[in-house]
């Protein structure tokens, strides 16, 4: 079931891959066809949704392998190691664009605007929305963290290439060419802002932050009548890997084998939950009395 998971998340890649590549030519060519350093600089940005598709790829690619001695839990977290990449690509990415726009401070151009480039910007800027709308929808559906900020990545774009576009309105208008470079400061700041959400996101479960609140996970346990208390709940990684140990409290007198199928129960209560990967740990204690129960918490 997990390897069929990869293999949905391969193909939607391979889709947004070729939809990133054509929009950045587009983009690209006609930046260097008018002169614009903003729509240029969006063109570029769009080329790294590409590239950011291909480290995708090869994350989902060693994400897939199955367990093995070295790697007893799996290799998912390559998907996570993709999604840091995408944001120091990103970083680059903004890097590149500001050092642009500080040239065309120096020197300014006036983009040579026609109907057909607006025309194209306008065309693009529909691809980019449908493109990280239906990759953000299909992340949360596969649960996959790689999609989720590969959308992240190109939802950026739609804010970008709005900004490109309203500055070549506006010099068509009769705007000064300096708002040009200005443009690409605002484009190289969203693309960074992209960079640290990415980054941010990613991090939090290679350094195991809580993924589920424990609340919600505690609210799951004391459904079952015969668990008196639940304390020391934890979670890590994503959703999709979720793994949660807990400590329950039941009636002493419970056997072992009841304890051993209350815990089952559990198990998949959480499982049915959250998801259905998510692998639980269950400590059983005894319940003694209140006072007892209130110094365990």
């Amino acid at each position: 079931m997990e390897k069929n998971r990869f293999k949905k998340v391969q193909q939607v890649l391979i889709i947004i891959l070729f939809a990133n590549l054509l929009v950045a030519a587009l983009k690209i060519t006609i930046g260097s066809i008018i002169k614009s350093a903003s729509m240029t600089a969006d063109g570029f940005h769009s080329l790294s949704d590409g590239s950011s598709n291909i480290v995708g790829l090869i994350g989902i690619h060693f994400a897939s392998k199955p367990e093995d001695e070295e790697h007893p839990y799996g290799h998912n977290k390559y998907e996570t190691l993709a999604g840091l990449f995408i944001s120091v690509m990103l970083f680059f990415a903004g890097g590149k664009v500001i050092l642009s726009a500080i040239e065309r401070f120096k020197e300014p151009i006036i983009p040579e605007i026609t109907l057909e480039s607006l025309f194209l910007l306008v065309l693009t800027l529909i691809v980019n929305i449908v493109v990280s709308v239906t990759e953000y929808r299909k992340g949360k559906e596969l649960n996959s963290q790689i999609l989720i900020s590969d959308s992240m990545h190109t939802k950026s774009d739609i804010f970008v290439s709005l900004g490109v576009l309203v500055t070549l309105v506006g010099i068509k208008l009769g705007l000064p060419p300096i708002i040009d470079p200005i443009v690409s400061l605002v484009v190289a700041t969203f693309i960074i802002h992209t960079s640290y959400e990415i980054l941010k996101e990613n991090s939090n479960v290679l350094l195991d932050g809580v993924a589920i609140d424990s609340d919600e996970i505690r609210d799951v346990v004391m459904s079952f009548e015969e668990v008196k208390d639940a304390h020391k709940i934890r979670s890590r990684s994503s959703i999709n890997h979720l793994n949660i140990d807990l400590h329950i409290v039941v009636n002493s007198k419970l056997d072992v084998e009841k304890s051993h199928r209350l815990v089952h129960d559990i198990e998949d209560a959480i499982k049915a939950k959250f998801n259905k990967n998510s692998q639980v740990i269950a400590h059983v204690e005894p319940y003694k009395d209140e006072s007892h129960n209130n110094e365990m918490r």
